[in-house]
């Protein structure tokens, strides 16, 4: 069987659970495109400078500027009672005791071994765990997610559960799972990248990774299992709160080597876009500016011998590609799924030996059925959260998964957010090519007319990105600074902001403990005329951090979700262990929150408070 047989199963398996190929390109709305250029009509489609034109909404209004501070401790912390203000303070000085965090696993054991079961688990519950674990089970959880619903801030249910492995044990299943049952022929030579080769040394992906769960391939069976875990947490959610979410990682759904391969693939065919745009004098513009003169591209191709002009002719015209005199990155996307059935057409140039190669390898069977798994699960997963009302937030994973993981959950968006917004993309801003991927997905959202969903986060997996691509011995995806980060973030959100002004059926999570940032959206939001109550921007911050910028938010309007993990105590351990890793970073850097607790324990002592509880 020839290397493009991978391509062709992968279309064919996403007809199977989400009834759509795979084609980032609407067939229906370039047609209508070159109908209305025809015409005379301005198409919409259109790039100007740093943000493409858009109609205005007719649902654009005015909206009352509103300023916020966070520094009003009464009503930030108006929610907890006086003995979780101290709670909080004792595990925060906790947390930047640099001795005690670094050494927390062998202290929780040590702990369990002299205290015994129940009262380990007892003072767990007063102290870590009951400041960033909302409980063991679906009913235990409620009262806290209640009271957080009363003063204003919703829920993201998150089964925290990990498996407890050594970490020769997490490398050794790591490894395991990328490996391929059997080498099978394909055309021509395969040259797999470093950064999508299996890498010993970073086998256990816990490694450097602070507040981010981390799911290990052991069988379908475990696989299944995650879902069914999934499964119950979207119920928790849709039982406990209103407009709740859920979150998902797809590396709990089925085999590594599937993301890696595929991801490589996204990969290498983008990169080969680029090369030709380059070949055409438009290196350096932003991807979404990128129009390739599709006659200068038919000969590129041609000369590249990677088909006949004949060939490539057919090509373009039999998927109506290129009417217009000009193809960008969706159109060039398309054809990586319905022209690959030609074998000629996976040869791209390698860029640093200057020979054509085979841009794919053969999957097997097994291989093949796992992948159809996977997406199956993924199918199961978005229609349960549509029965029970909950958005689902699919999480973002190292950058060697992360093109697989967001060409899926593209496709589940395609398929589940033509009403409303209910599958959410994380887009992790300290990747140097985040502002590309996300002005991609929303000009394939406006042009096919669906709701687009986003979370945008700093990111969980910098030191290990870093110490990986130092080792192994690619460029780096990650952005050299903290303020080149920070710059991508807001450059992000800004574009997705203006979107949501002129496109209503955009929707964006300000996921983000930064205060600066929050500030930014606010002002933002207030300039452009986007309401608190219309629902498009929402913020999101941890269970048991920054309660100073979450409640004041809730309390004043605003769409406002606490991340909320749950889970037996013990199984939430490795959790917890880096939250506290997490918690040593923060304080190293600021005090505030800590400054803030202890002002607000002060007023109630001198009000004569001290022994104030919540009411709701």
């Amino acid at each position: 069987m020839a290397c493009s047989k991978m391509s062709v199963r992968l279309a064919a398996s996403l007809r199977c659970p989400f009834t759509l190929p795979v084609r980032f390109r609407s067939t229906v709305a370039k047609e209508q495109a070159a109908e209305d250029g025809a015409q005379g009509k301005p198409c919409p489609l259109s790039t100007g400078g740093d943000h493409m034109e858009r109609s205005e909404s007719p649902l654009h209004k005015p909206c009352p500027a509103v300023t916020m501070t966070f520094d009003n401790t009464q009503e930030a912390y108006k929610s907890k009672a006086t003995w979780e203000l101290l709670r909080s303070l004792m595990v925060f000085w906790l947390c930047s005791v640099e001795p005690l965090v670094d050494r927390n696993q062998q202290i929780l054991q040590l702990s369990r071994k002299l205290l015994g079961q129940n009262l380990f688990e007892a003072m767990m519950k007063m102290t870590f765990y009951g400041q960033f674990v909302a409980g063991e089970d679906q009913e235990s959880i409620k009262p806290l997610v209640r009271r957080n619903r009363a003063f204003g801030v919703g829920s993201i249910l998150d089964y925290g559960v990990e498996e407890d492995l050594t970490q020769e044990e997490a490398e050794k299943k790591e490894i395991e799972s990328k490996l391929i049952y059997s080498v099978s022929p394909f055309q021509g030579p395969v040259q797999r990248e470093k950064k999508y080769q299996v890498q010993p040394g970073f086998g256990d992906r816990r490694g450097g990774v602070i507040s981010a769960r981390t799911y290990f391939y052991a069988d379908e069976a475990k696989c299944d299992h995650h879902m069914e875990t999934f499964l119950k947490c979207i119920e928790a959610t849709g039982g406990s709160s209103e407009d709740g979410f859920s979150a998902i990682k797809l590396t709990a759904l089925g085999r590594p080597q599937f993301l890696l391969q595929f991801s490589e693939v996204l990969v290498k065919w983008r990169r080969f876009f680029h090369q030709l745009a380059a070949d055409q004098g438009q290196a350096g513009l932003a991807t979404v500016q990128i129009q390739l003169e599709v006659e200068k591209l038919k000969e590129s191709l041609a000369n590249l011998g990677i088909a006949t002009k004949d060939e490539i002719h057919n090509w373009f015209t039999g998927e109506n590609l290129g009417l217009s005199g000009t193809m960008d990155l969706l159109d060039w996307n398309s054809l990586i799924d319905s022209r690959t059935k030609l074998s000629k057409l996976l040869l791209v140039p390698n860029l640093q030996s200057g020979q054509v190669e085979a841009l794919l390898s053969r999957f097997t069977e097994e291989e093949d059925l796992q992948m159809k798994r996977m997406l199956q699960r993924m199918d199961v997963l978005a229609k349960k959260a549509v029965e029970t009302g909950v958005r689902l937030m699919i999480d973002a994973e190292q950058s060697y998964f992360q093109p697989a993981i967001s060409r899926l959950t593209l496709e589940m968006q395609r398929k589940f957010n033509k009403d409303n917004p209910i599958i959410f993309n994380t887009y992790q801003c300290y990747l140097k090519e985040a502002y590309d991927n996300v002005t991609s997905d929303v000009e394939l959202s406006r042009r096919e007319g669906w709701h687009f969903g986003a979370k945008l986060v700093r990111g969980a997996y910098m030191h290990q990105e870093r110490s990986r691509a130092a080792e192994v011995g690619y460029e780096c995806p990650i952005n050299p600074t903290y303020e080149k980060t920070n710059e991508m973030y807001h450059r992000c959100l800004d574009y997705v902001l203006e979107e949501i002004r002129h496109n209503r059926k955009a929707n964006v999570m300000v996921a983000s403990h930064n205060e600066d940032t929050v500030k930014f959206t606010l002002k933002r939001m207030n300039e452009l005329g986007l309401c608190s109550e219309e629902r498009k921007v929402y913020f999101g911050q941890l269970l048991g951090m920054c309660d100073q910028i979450s409640f004041p938010l809730g309390q004043a309007g605003y769409p406002v979700y606490k991340y909320v993990p749950y889970g037996p105590v013990n199984e939430v351990l490795p959790y917890l262990s880096r939250r506290a890793l997490e918690n040593r970073s923060v304080m190293k850097g600021a005090a505030r929150e800590r400054e803030l607790l202890w002002s607000e324990f002060k007023r109630r002592l001198l009000t004569g408070n001290l022994f104030y509880a919540p009411r709701f």
